[in-house]
């Protein structure tokens, strides 16, 4: 059953302004006292029925943390306090993502040193850049750098391949990944030591195959970049448009090179093949190759885009481009005061995308030390899924409230910024969330609805 909710009145807007999506890496902007649309999420449910899809760019082949002998990490600063790893995407071509995470990450240590700090002691945070899947090298070195910190845990990272290229590294030291933005339906139950508090792909999948079907769409052509990423979703969304009326007239086998600089080949394919819609799997990609689908006659009033480029284009094309299109972005409606906190915390954030999932992910990892006893990456992995809410529990929405719960000796479910329900047995949370935008004269990307529902398991 899909529940849906509406937002007629575009409330909560943002309004800094990117400049250009591949310069400034900025996504859409953010700011909520303005009447146009917000570039986050909103709470949505689906029951999923895809298979998982088969993706393909950088992995570093299956096993399980469980198999390796790796010695625990010390996991604390000299004086016990626990450790916060963070591997964002500070270059490249997620890098638009960072400054939310980075923000997210600053904010949810101030309010747990606010109420204390875990077991009695102020947390502390180091980061490094892994840059995106493209960079083998660079996401091997900044794991290592943040590894010789001795982390509890590790924030991130956010892309799925980069997932692939260094967890193995990471959980052989007994250190808990909890990714706040890959959603490869590969990463499922990959080791008992990875979570991620953001949906796999069968459920945006879902939602935009429902959405493209809904629409009326009868000719779908796909442009999709050949990444971990890119070519699980479009496998998804496929299995999802199975009999349902929507005829993929291109884009079903091919995919681009991530590092393509010239669409027009392209463009031209997806005008030549009388696809009434386009949808356009890609990150910043999705900028020159817009432009090369307008330039050579397809209707980009007729696109679909999805998380990775479903951002605020309103300093990139002429207004009305992209008026009526649509994308999705997984996640919750990011609310003023979560907004006004992120803004405190000194990063220059002019998006939110993926904030409310990497806030919960270090709110869990500490509640999962306060529950433990100590901030050992194996305590910690012992404990997220109970403060989770998967044994079930009284719901607390903060680190100070749920921490009060468990000095009382009592179960806790944190229930936190991003809606999602508790772990479930392969790590991912076992519900979430999507919301449907679509952009207006401004090219801005303004929500609609949103929908929520139970994550699949195999």
């Amino acid at each position: 059953m899909i529940h849906m909710a509406s937002n007629n009145t575009n409330d909560n807007r943002m309004n800094e302004r990117m400049e250009g999506f591949g310069a400034q890496r900025a996504g859409s902007m953010c700011n909520s006292m303005r009447k146009k649309g917000t570039h986050r999420k909103a709470a949505l449910a689906v029951t999923a029925m895809v298979a998982a899809a088969m993706l393909a760019l950088s992995g570093c082949g299956s096993g399980s943390s469980s198999d390796t002998s790796g010695a625990s990490s010390a996991s604390a600063t000299a004086d016990g306090g626990m450790v916060i790893g963070a591997l964002l995407p500070l270059t490249g071509t997620i890098s638009y993502l960072a400054p939310p995470e980075e923000a997210a990450i600053k904010l949810a240590v101030k309010d747990i040193n606010a109420a204390g700090g875990v077991l009695g002691k102020d947390v502390t945070e180091v980061e490094a850049d892994t840059s995106d899947g493209e960079h083998a090298d660079q996401n091997t070195s900044a794991a290592q750098s943040v590894l010789a910190k001795h982390p509890s845990v590790v924030i991130g990272p956010a892309a799925s391949g980069v997932v692939k290229n260094v967890y193995k590294s990471i959980v052989a030291e007994k250190i808990p990944v909890i990714s706040m933005a890959s959603t490869s339906m590969t990463l499922s139950g990959m080791d008992p030591y990875f979570f991620r508090t953001v949906a796999p792909d069968a459920v945006q999948g879902a939602v935009m195959g429902n959405l493209i079907a809904g629409d009326g769409v009868k000719k779908l052509a796909i442009a999709c970049f050949n990444d971990e990423y890119g070519t699980g979703m479009r496998d998804v969304i496929l299995e999802q448009l199975k009999d349902s009326g929507v005829e993929v007239v291109y884009g079903d086998k091919d995919a681009f090179d991530p590092a393509e600089t010239n669409y027009a080949s392209i463009a031209s394919a997806v005008k030549n093949s009388g696809a009434d819609a386009t949808l356009v799997i890609s990150y910043d990609q999705a900028t020159p190759l817009i432009k090369a689908l307008s330039s050579t006659g397809v209707d980009t009033h007729k696109l679909y885009l999805v998380d990775g480029n479903t951002v605020d284009y309103s300093n990139t094309y002429e207004p009305g481009l992209l008026e009526g299109s649509k994308g999705t972005i997984p996640g919750v409606h990011v609310d003023d005061a979560f907004l006004e906190a992120l803004k405190g915390t000194g990063v220059k954030i002019s998006d939110t995308t993926y904030a409310a999932e990497t806030y919960d992910a270090v709110i869990l990892a500490a509640l999962a030390a306060e529950q433990g006893g100590d901030v050992s990456g194996e305590t910690i992995q012992k404990n997220l899924a109970s403060v989770s809410g998967a044994d079930g529990g009284e719901k607390c929405d903060s680190f100070k409230a749920c921490k009060a719960l468990i000095k009382d000796k009592k179960k806790i479910q944190y229930s936190g910024k991003t809606g999602i329900g508790a772990f479930n047995k392969n790590n991912d949370p076992s519900s979430a969330s999507i919301g449907i935008y679509e952009y207006d004269k401004d090219n801005v990307n303004v929500f609609q609805s949103m929908q929520s529902g139970d994550v699949p398991q195999s």
